[in-house]
Protein backbone atom coordinates (compact mmCIF):
# COMPACT_ATOMS: atom_id res chain seq x y z
CA UNK A 1 0.00 0.00 0.00
CA UNK A 2 1.48 3.33 -1.02
CA UNK A 3 1.17 6.42 1.16
CA UNK A 4 -1.73 8.66 0.20
CA UNK A 5 -2.08 12.24 1.42
CA UNK A 6 -4.54 15.04 0.75
CA UNK A 7 -3.01 17.65 -1.53
CA UNK A 8 -4.58 21.07 -1.00
CA UNK A 9 -3.76 22.28 -4.51
CA UNK A 10 -5.49 19.26 -6.09
CA UNK A 11 -8.33 19.04 -3.54
CA UNK A 12 -7.91 15.28 -3.40
CA UNK A 13 -6.18 12.45 -1.56
CA UNK A 14 -3.41 11.37 -3.92
CA UNK A 15 -0.37 9.07 -3.78
CA UNK A 16 2.67 10.60 -2.13
CA UNK A 17 5.62 8.84 -3.70
CA UNK A 18 8.82 10.85 -3.25
CA UNK A 19 12.32 9.67 -4.06
CA UNK A 20 14.85 8.25 -1.62
CA UNK A 21 15.44 11.71 -0.13
CA UNK A 22 12.35 13.71 0.81
CA UNK A 23 12.50 17.50 1.13
CA UNK A 24 9.91 19.03 3.45
CA UNK A 25 9.43 22.66 4.42
CA UNK A 26 7.12 23.40 7.36
CA UNK A 27 6.31 27.02 8.16
CA UNK A 28 7.59 27.70 11.65
CA UNK A 29 6.69 30.02 14.48
CA UNK A 30 6.85 33.77 14.87
CA UNK A 31 8.39 33.84 18.34
CA UNK A 32 6.41 36.53 20.12
CA UNK A 33 4.62 34.14 22.47
CA UNK A 34 4.92 30.58 23.78
CA UNK A 35 4.11 27.37 21.90
CA UNK A 36 0.37 26.69 22.03
CA UNK A 37 -1.60 23.58 21.14
CA UNK A 38 -2.25 24.77 17.60
CA UNK A 39 1.50 24.86 16.98
CA UNK A 40 2.01 21.52 18.71
CA UNK A 41 -0.75 19.77 16.75
CA UNK A 42 0.63 20.99 13.43
CA UNK A 43 4.22 19.97 14.14
CA UNK A 44 3.23 16.62 15.67
CA UNK A 45 1.28 15.68 12.54
CA UNK A 46 4.28 16.43 10.36
CA UNK A 47 6.46 14.57 12.86
CA UNK A 48 4.49 11.34 12.45
CA UNK A 49 4.65 11.75 8.67
CA UNK A 50 8.44 12.08 8.91
CA UNK A 51 8.71 9.04 11.19
CA UNK A 52 6.69 6.94 8.76
CA UNK A 53 8.78 8.11 5.79
CA UNK A 54 11.91 7.13 7.71
CA UNK A 55 10.24 3.81 8.55
CA UNK A 56 9.80 3.30 4.80
CA UNK A 57 13.52 3.86 4.29
CA UNK A 58 13.54 7.48 3.12
CA UNK A 59 16.01 10.11 4.23
CA UNK A 60 13.96 13.14 5.24
CA UNK A 61 15.32 16.67 5.09
CA UNK A 62 12.83 18.84 6.94
CA UNK A 63 13.38 22.57 7.26
CA UNK A 64 11.34 24.67 9.70
CA UNK A 65 11.94 28.41 9.81
CA UNK A 66 11.86 30.96 12.60
CA UNK A 67 10.20 34.28 11.62
CA UNK A 68 12.15 36.48 14.01
CA UNK A 69 11.17 39.81 12.47
CA UNK A 70 7.54 40.44 11.56
CA UNK A 71 4.72 42.89 12.26
CA UNK A 72 3.46 40.81 15.18
CA UNK A 73 6.80 40.36 16.92
CA UNK A 74 7.64 44.06 16.51
CA UNK A 75 4.27 45.04 17.97
CA UNK A 76 4.68 42.69 20.95
CA UNK A 77 8.24 43.90 21.61
CA UNK A 78 7.03 47.50 21.61
CA UNK A 79 4.12 46.63 23.89
CA UNK A 80 6.35 45.05 26.56
CA UNK A 81 9.24 47.45 25.92
CA UNK A 82 11.96 44.96 24.98
CA UNK A 83 14.19 44.64 21.95
CA UNK A 84 12.54 42.50 19.28
CA UNK A 85 15.65 40.30 19.02
CA UNK A 86 15.63 39.70 22.77
CA UNK A 87 11.97 38.71 22.61
CA UNK A 88 12.58 36.45 19.63
CA UNK A 89 15.51 34.66 21.21
CA UNK A 90 13.62 34.11 24.46
CA UNK A 91 10.49 32.70 22.83
CA UNK A 92 12.51 30.64 20.34
CA UNK A 93 14.30 29.02 23.28
CA UNK A 94 10.91 28.21 24.85
CA UNK A 95 9.68 26.76 21.55
CA UNK A 96 12.72 24.54 21.22
CA UNK A 97 12.34 23.37 24.80
CA UNK A 98 8.68 22.47 24.14
CA UNK A 99 9.31 20.55 20.92
CA UNK A 100 12.24 18.73 22.50
CA UNK A 101 9.95 17.63 25.34
CA UNK A 102 7.40 16.45 22.77
CA UNK A 103 10.22 14.47 21.08
CA UNK A 104 9.84 15.93 17.59
CA UNK A 105 12.26 14.75 14.94
CA UNK A 106 14.85 17.51 14.49
CA UNK A 107 14.90 19.84 11.52
CA UNK A 108 17.99 19.68 9.32
CA UNK A 109 17.97 23.48 9.31
CA UNK A 110 16.08 26.18 11.19
CA UNK A 111 16.79 29.41 9.28
CA UNK A 112 15.79 32.80 10.62
CA UNK A 113 14.59 35.82 8.70
CA UNK A 114 17.27 38.07 10.19
CA UNK A 115 19.90 35.56 9.08
CA UNK A 116 18.46 35.36 5.55
CA UNK A 117 18.28 39.01 4.49
CA UNK A 118 20.83 38.59 1.67
CA UNK A 119 18.85 35.67 0.21
CA UNK A 120 15.60 37.63 0.50
CA UNK A 121 17.04 40.71 -1.22
CA UNK A 122 18.50 38.53 -3.98
CA UNK A 123 15.13 36.86 -4.60
CA UNK A 124 13.29 40.18 -4.80
CA UNK A 125 15.94 41.43 -7.22
CA UNK A 126 15.30 38.41 -9.47
CA UNK A 127 11.58 39.16 -9.44
CA UNK A 128 12.23 42.82 -10.23
CA UNK A 129 14.48 41.95 -13.17
CA UNK A 130 11.74 39.73 -14.59
CA UNK A 131 9.12 42.48 -14.34
CA UNK A 132 6.99 41.07 -11.50
CA UNK A 133 7.38 43.99 -9.05
CA UNK A 134 6.77 47.69 -8.63
CA UNK A 135 7.84 50.12 -5.93
CA UNK A 136 5.78 52.93 -4.43
CA UNK A 137 6.98 55.20 -1.60
CA UNK A 138 9.77 52.82 -0.59
CA UNK A 139 7.59 49.68 -0.57
CA UNK A 140 8.01 47.01 -3.25
CA UNK A 141 4.99 44.94 -4.25
CA UNK A 142 4.47 41.75 -6.27
CA UNK A 143 2.11 42.27 -9.21
CA UNK A 144 -0.21 39.21 -9.15
CA UNK A 145 -1.38 39.83 -12.70
CA UNK A 146 2.07 38.67 -13.85
CA UNK A 147 1.34 35.16 -12.51
CA UNK A 148 -1.60 33.60 -14.31
CA UNK A 149 -2.01 30.75 -11.81
CA UNK A 150 -2.54 32.98 -8.78
CA UNK A 151 -5.24 31.28 -6.68
CA UNK A 152 -4.34 27.77 -7.80
CA UNK A 153 -3.26 26.48 -4.37
CA UNK A 154 -6.31 27.68 -2.45
CA UNK A 155 -8.89 27.44 -5.22
CA UNK A 156 -10.56 30.55 -3.77
CA UNK A 157 -12.35 33.12 -5.90
CA UNK A 158 -11.21 36.75 -5.76
CA UNK A 159 -13.76 37.98 -3.17
CA UNK A 160 -12.74 35.15 -0.83
CA UNK A 161 -9.05 35.89 -1.32
CA UNK A 162 -9.63 39.58 -0.62
CA UNK A 163 -11.54 38.74 2.54
CA UNK A 164 -8.82 36.41 3.84
CA UNK A 165 -6.06 38.84 2.88
CA UNK A 166 -7.64 41.61 4.96
CA UNK A 167 -8.32 39.24 7.85
CA UNK A 168 -4.72 38.02 7.88
CA UNK A 169 -2.68 41.19 7.86
CA UNK A 170 -2.98 42.75 4.40
CA UNK A 171 -4.79 45.92 3.33
CA UNK A 172 -6.37 45.35 -0.08
CA UNK A 173 -7.58 48.97 -0.15
CA UNK A 174 -4.06 50.40 0.04
CA UNK A 175 -4.04 53.19 -2.57
CA UNK A 176 -0.52 52.23 -3.64
CA UNK A 177 -1.72 48.87 -5.01
CA UNK A 178 -2.24 48.30 -8.71
CA UNK A 179 -4.42 45.29 -7.86
CA UNK A 180 -6.10 44.56 -4.51
CA UNK A 181 -4.30 41.22 -4.10
CA UNK A 182 -0.79 42.51 -4.81
CA UNK A 183 1.39 41.84 -1.78
CA UNK A 184 4.42 43.36 -0.08
CA UNK A 185 7.89 42.02 -0.85
CA UNK A 186 9.90 44.77 0.85
CA UNK A 187 8.53 47.54 3.05
CA UNK A 188 9.84 50.81 4.33
CA UNK A 189 10.52 50.50 8.05
CA UNK A 190 8.66 52.71 10.46
CA UNK A 191 10.57 54.78 13.00
CA UNK A 192 12.17 52.52 15.60
CA UNK A 193 11.79 49.38 13.47
CA UNK A 194 14.78 47.34 12.21
CA UNK A 195 15.98 48.27 8.74
CA UNK A 196 18.37 46.83 6.17
CA UNK A 197 19.82 48.39 3.04
CA UNK A 198 18.59 47.07 -0.29
CA UNK A 199 18.38 48.09 -3.97
CA UNK A 200 14.73 49.01 -3.26
CA UNK A 201 15.61 51.32 -0.39
CA UNK A 202 16.13 50.78 3.33
CA UNK A 203 13.50 48.62 5.01
CA UNK A 204 12.57 45.09 5.97
CA UNK A 205 11.07 42.03 4.24
CA UNK A 206 7.40 41.33 3.71
CA UNK A 207 5.97 38.16 5.24
CA UNK A 208 5.67 35.87 2.22
CA UNK A 209 9.04 36.46 0.56
CA UNK A 210 10.82 35.28 3.70
CA UNK A 211 9.72 31.65 3.47
CA UNK A 212 10.37 31.42 -0.28
CA UNK A 213 13.93 32.61 0.20
CA UNK A 214 14.62 30.36 3.17
CA UNK A 215 13.02 27.28 1.57
CA UNK A 216 14.90 27.67 -1.70
CA UNK A 217 18.17 28.43 0.06
CA UNK A 218 17.98 25.26 2.16
CA UNK A 219 16.15 22.82 -0.14
CA UNK A 220 16.41 24.13 -3.70
CA UNK A 221 13.80 25.53 -6.10
CA UNK A 222 11.34 22.60 -5.84
CA UNK A 223 10.26 20.95 -2.58
CA UNK A 224 8.61 17.54 -2.28
CA UNK A 225 6.15 18.68 0.38
CA UNK A 226 5.33 22.09 1.84
CA UNK A 227 2.86 22.79 4.59
CA UNK A 228 1.71 24.27 7.85
CA UNK A 229 -1.59 25.22 9.44
CA UNK A 230 -4.54 25.64 7.08
CA UNK A 231 -4.73 29.34 7.95
CA UNK A 232 -1.58 29.69 5.82
CA UNK A 233 -3.21 28.45 2.61
CA UNK A 234 -4.11 32.03 1.78
CA UNK A 235 -2.45 34.43 1.55
CA UNK A 236 0.87 33.00 2.70
CA UNK A 237 1.27 29.85 0.63
CA UNK A 238 -0.51 31.29 -2.40
CA UNK A 239 1.89 34.23 -2.43
CA UNK A 240 4.91 32.00 -1.77
CA UNK A 241 4.00 29.97 -4.82
CA UNK A 242 3.56 33.00 -7.07
CA UNK A 243 6.92 34.54 -6.28
CA UNK A 244 8.83 31.22 -6.22
CA UNK A 245 7.50 29.90 -9.53
CA UNK A 246 8.05 33.20 -11.33
CA UNK A 247 11.59 33.48 -9.96
CA UNK A 248 12.64 29.94 -10.90
CA UNK A 249 10.36 28.99 -13.81
CA UNK A 250 9.79 25.66 -12.03
CA UNK A 251 7.23 24.21 -9.58
CA UNK A 252 7.69 25.32 -5.98
CA UNK A 253 6.12 22.35 -4.13
CA UNK A 254 5.00 19.00 -5.49
CA UNK A 255 2.55 18.47 -2.64
CA UNK A 256 0.77 20.83 -0.22
CA UNK A 257 -0.24 19.53 3.23
CA UNK A 258 -2.25 21.63 5.70
CA UNK A 259 -3.30 20.92 9.28
CA UNK A 260 -6.63 22.05 10.74
CA UNK A 261 -7.00 24.63 13.48
CA UNK A 262 -7.48 23.87 17.18
CA UNK A 263 -10.32 25.61 19.02
CA UNK A 264 -10.82 25.73 22.78
CA UNK A 265 -14.13 24.61 24.29
CA UNK A 266 -16.33 26.17 21.62
CA UNK A 267 -14.25 29.22 20.74
CA UNK A 268 -11.44 29.98 18.33
CA UNK A 269 -8.14 29.71 20.18
CA UNK A 270 -6.45 33.10 19.92
CA UNK A 271 -4.30 35.55 21.79
CA UNK A 272 -7.00 38.24 21.59
CA UNK A 273 -9.50 36.00 23.39
CA UNK A 274 -6.93 35.01 26.01
CA UNK A 275 -7.75 31.31 25.67
CA UNK A 276 -4.49 29.92 24.31
CA UNK A 277 -3.46 26.61 25.86
CA UNK A 278 0.32 26.57 26.12
CA UNK A 279 2.44 23.44 25.91
CA UNK A 280 4.69 24.68 28.72
CA UNK A 281 1.69 24.83 31.06
CA UNK A 282 0.46 21.34 30.15
CA UNK A 283 3.97 19.99 30.65
CA UNK A 284 4.02 21.08 34.28
CA UNK A 285 1.44 18.47 35.25
CA UNK A 286 1.39 15.95 32.43
CA UNK A 287 3.69 13.56 30.61
CA UNK A 288 4.58 15.00 27.16
CA UNK A 289 3.77 11.59 25.67
CA UNK A 290 0.20 12.01 26.93
CA UNK A 291 0.02 15.42 25.22
CA UNK A 292 1.10 13.69 22.03
CA UNK A 293 -1.57 11.00 22.28
CA UNK A 294 -4.31 13.46 23.21
CA UNK A 295 -3.55 15.59 20.16
CA UNK A 296 -2.91 12.75 17.72
CA UNK A 297 -6.31 11.26 18.54
CA UNK A 298 -7.69 13.91 16.14
CA UNK A 299 -7.48 13.82 12.35
CA UNK A 300 -4.97 16.32 11.03
CA UNK A 301 -7.27 17.86 8.41
CA UNK A 302 -10.46 18.12 10.42
CA UNK A 303 -9.58 20.67 13.06
CA UNK A 304 -11.03 20.08 16.51
CA UNK A 305 -11.99 21.57 19.85
CA UNK A 306 -9.68 21.02 22.79
CA UNK A 307 -11.30 20.45 26.17
CA UNK A 308 -9.38 20.42 29.44
CA UNK A 309 -10.44 16.80 29.96
CA UNK A 310 -8.70 15.73 26.72
CA UNK A 311 -5.35 15.52 28.43
CA UNK A 312 -6.81 13.03 30.91
CA UNK A 313 -7.75 10.80 27.97
CA UNK A 314 -4.19 11.05 26.71
CA UNK A 315 -2.84 10.16 30.15
CA UNK A 316 -5.17 7.15 30.41
CA UNK A 317 -4.12 5.89 26.96
CA UNK A 318 -0.45 6.29 27.85
CA UNK A 319 -0.92 4.42 31.14
CA UNK A 320 -2.55 1.52 29.30
CA UNK A 321 0.29 1.35 26.81
CA UNK A 322 2.94 1.44 29.55
CA UNK A 323 1.12 -1.23 31.58
CA UNK A 324 0.73 -3.42 28.48
CA UNK A 325 4.43 -3.06 27.69
CA UNK A 326 5.20 -4.72 31.03
CA UNK A 327 3.10 -7.79 30.18
CA UNK A 328 5.08 -10.91 29.18
CA UNK A 329 2.74 -11.80 26.31
CA UNK A 330 -0.37 -10.74 24.46
CA UNK A 331 -2.59 -11.39 21.43
CA UNK A 332 -1.26 -12.33 18.02
CA UNK A 333 0.95 -9.39 17.05
CA UNK A 334 1.79 -10.40 13.49
CA UNK A 335 -0.45 -7.79 11.86
CA UNK A 336 -0.26 -4.96 14.44
CA UNK A 337 2.50 -2.97 12.75
CA UNK A 338 0.93 -3.52 9.34
CA UNK A 339 -2.42 -2.17 10.56
CA UNK A 340 -0.81 0.89 12.14
CA UNK A 341 1.28 1.59 9.06
CA UNK A 342 -1.76 1.25 6.81
CA UNK A 343 -3.68 3.73 8.99
CA UNK A 344 -0.84 6.27 8.78
CA UNK A 345 -0.50 5.73 5.04
CA UNK A 346 -4.23 6.37 4.62
CA UNK A 347 -3.99 10.18 4.68
CA UNK A 348 -2.43 10.16 8.15
CA UNK A 349 -5.40 8.52 9.87
CA UNK A 350 -3.78 8.98 13.25
CA UNK A 351 -7.00 8.55 15.30
CA UNK A 352 -7.32 5.07 13.80
CA UNK A 353 -3.65 4.32 14.49
CA UNK A 354 -4.11 5.38 18.13
CA UNK A 355 -7.24 3.25 18.42
CA UNK A 356 -5.53 0.16 16.99
CA UNK A 357 -2.62 0.47 19.42
CA UNK A 358 -4.88 1.22 22.39
CA UNK A 359 -7.14 -1.75 21.64
CA UNK A 360 -4.10 -4.01 21.42
CA UNK A 361 -2.79 -2.67 24.74
CA UNK A 362 -6.14 -3.35 26.44
CA UNK A 363 -6.10 -6.96 25.22
CA UNK A 364 -2.58 -7.41 26.56
CA UNK A 365 -3.63 -6.09 29.97
CA UNK A 366 -6.63 -8.42 29.97
CA UNK A 367 -4.29 -11.37 29.42
CA UNK A 368 -5.52 -12.21 25.94
CA UNK A 369 -3.21 -14.50 23.95
CA UNK A 370 0.26 -15.89 24.57
CA UNK A 371 2.34 -14.20 21.85
CA UNK A 372 5.71 -13.39 23.43
CA UNK A 373 6.44 -10.88 20.64
CA UNK A 374 3.44 -8.73 21.57
CA UNK A 375 5.48 -6.35 23.73
CA UNK A 376 8.02 -5.72 20.95
CA UNK A 377 5.27 -5.13 18.40
CA UNK A 378 3.43 -2.74 20.73
CA UNK A 379 6.62 -0.77 21.42
CA UNK A 380 7.44 -0.45 17.71
CA UNK A 381 3.87 0.59 16.87
CA UNK A 382 3.95 3.28 19.56
CA UNK A 383 7.28 4.53 18.21
CA UNK A 384 5.61 5.23 14.86
CA UNK A 385 3.48 7.78 16.74
CA UNK A 386 6.55 9.13 18.53
CA UNK A 387 5.67 7.54 21.87
CA UNK A 388 8.64 5.88 23.57
CA UNK A 389 7.30 3.29 25.99
CA UNK A 390 10.79 2.56 27.31
CA UNK A 391 11.38 6.05 28.70
CA UNK A 392 10.57 6.86 32.31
Amino acid sequence: MSMRLYDTSRSAVVPFEPGDTVSIYVCGVTPYDATHLGHAFTYLCFDVLIRRLEDLGHEVKMVRNITDVDDSILAKAKEIDVDYMELGLSETAQFRDDIKALDLRPAVAEPTVTGSINEIVSLISQLAEKGHTYTVDGTTFFDVTTFSDFGQISGYDEPTMISFANERGANTEDERLRNPLDFILWQKSEEGEPSWDSPFGPGRPGWHIECSAMAMSELGPTIDLHGGGDDLIFPHHECETAQSVTANNSPFARHWMHVGMVAYEGEKMSKSLGNLVFVRDLRTGHDPRAIRLALLSNHYRAGFEWFDSDIDKGEAMLERMIEAASCPSGPDSETLLTQVREAIDDDLNLPKACEIIDDFAVKMIEGSGNDSDAKTALTKAAELLGVDLNSV
